[in-house]
């Protein structure tokens, strides 16, 4: 079995997490922002906590349901990420960074789920 920090998914799903967990602590402390920031922390930290269940899934339909969950979190990510940044609250800079990491997450684990599905139909 691989070591988590061998696994691109788990690094770049926690390097995110961790980013966000700044990114909300700015949004609360400088922005005093409570409603938009709270809905993307908890989208933006479930992107890796469904990833790491995945990887430690019970079967293959087991990785493949929590990759989705993933998948959807992340998606909801992107959607708090435009609203912040169009609404001014992030730095559009900042809003432009953290887009771009979680489209590649997004990217990343579309390819997962859609290879996970193909190959369980296969079986």
């Amino acid at each position: 079995m691989k070591k988590d920090n061998d696994n691109i998914i788990v690094m770049k799903s926690k390097t995110f997490a961790l980013r966000s967990i700044k990114l909300y602590r700015y949004m609360i402390e400088e922005e005093h922002e409570y409603v938009l920031s709270k809905q993307f922390l908890r989208s933006a930290t479930s992107i890796g906590a469904n990833v790491k269940e995945a990887i430690r899934g019970q079967s293959d339909a087991d990785f493949g349901m929590k990759m989705n969950i993933s998948l959807k979190e992340a998606s909801e990510t992107e959607y708090w990420l435009e609203l912040m940044q169009e609404s001014e609250y992030i730095p559009f800079d900042e809003g432009e960074e953290m887009l771009a990491d979680c489209r590649e997450l997004i990217r990343i684990l579309m390819a997962i789920v859609k290879t996970t599905f193909e190959n369980n139909k296969q079986k």
